[in-house]
């Protein structure tokens, strides 16, 4: 199961990076017309769609039963739906920069639960690696901070969850990518996001009044385009690629390609947006880059 010689493999794991790198530029245009949960539901309606297409004209056949449907459905409770889920809400009663840090640890979540469910051996190389690579993360986040005062104890809280829920994705998948292919399980969380941010968002509206107006940023194009990233790039590939990804390699050399996202979101703003780059910057993303390194290939082999 393990091909840390294939190249192939972390070429993809580059590209799951930069896609996810660039997800928060989208993001922002988005959230310049709708609100966190609308987008949430558009974001995974695109996903539905988009993978709907090749089943309808039989580009693919999949077949479930109850025993598949009822071993993937953690998966995907796990991920996107409680990822995604704390997250949203946790940026309510947290700042971005409190949401980078929480989320900049799910590498060493992951690494102690694969120690612990799939008995992963990572050597103090390793473990010190995906420290570095977190560093890095925290550092830029610190630093890009005017100040982070860590009193949204409940905001705090959810975003743990968010970082926790996608750790436990990573080891799930881990384990379900020896029975099932990455279409099957991505299917699945797909179409369970689907559901399920759509009822949210509705009931959202309804309660709010605003159901008339969900359709409305739909006849921004800056709007349509970042959605269609979001759902068919950010969320549909993303799923694909790290499905295939942890069928591959371990779920704690997986985990620490997520830290690379924060190197091409800075780099996206700086060069899309003409944000600053500074030298923090530069200093915490060549911290990520040797942890990540390090963390792949500093095995005991």
């Amino acid at each position: 199961m393990e091909t840390t010689n294939n190249g192939r493999v972390y070429l993809v794991a580059i590209l799951y990076s930069i896609i996810t790198g660039f997800s928060f530029l989208f993001g922002k245009i988005a959230l310049n017309s709708a609100d966190p949960l609308d987008i949430l539901a558009y974001r995974f309606t695109a996903s539905f769609i988009a993978i709907l297409i090749p089943i309808l004209f039989k580009w693919i056949n999949l077949k479930y039963d109850k025993n598949k449907i009822k071993r993937i459905l953690p998966l995907a409770l796990l991920y996107p739906l409680l990822f995604f889920g704390f997250q949203t809400f946790g940026l309510k009663y947290a700042s971005s920069s409190e949401a980078g840090i929480m989320q900049a640890s799910a590498p060493i979540f992951t690494l102690i639960l694969a120690s612990y469910f799939l008995k992963e051996k990572t050597s103090i190389f390793q473990k010190l690696s995906i420290i570095l690579s977190v560093s890095g993360v925290i550092y830029i986040v610190i630093m890009t901070s005017s100040s982070i005062e860590l009193t949204g104890l409940k905001g705090i809280l959810l975003l743990l969850l968010s970082a926790l829920s996608f750790s436990g994705y990573s080891v799930l998948a881990r384990i379900l990518t020896k029975d099932f292919s990455g279409i099957e399980l991505s299917y699945i969380m797909i179409i369970i996001s689907f559901i399920a941010f759509n009822i949210v968002a509705f009931v959202k509206n309804l309660i709010n009044g605003t159901v008339g107006s969900f359709l409305a940023p739909l006849g921004n194009i800056d709007f349509v385009l970042a959605i269609l990233y979001l759902g068919v790039l950010s969320s549909l590939c993303t799923s694909l690629l790290t499905n295939y990804i942890l069928s591959k390699i371990q779920a704690s050399k997986m985990s620490v390609f997520s830290n690379l996202g924060t190197i091409i979101s800075i780099l996206a703003g700086a060069l899309i947006l003409g944000e600053k780059l500074y030298s923090y910057h530069i200093i915490g993303s060549i911290l990520i880059v040797a942890g990540v390194l390090g963390t792949n290939f500093l095995d005991s082999k």
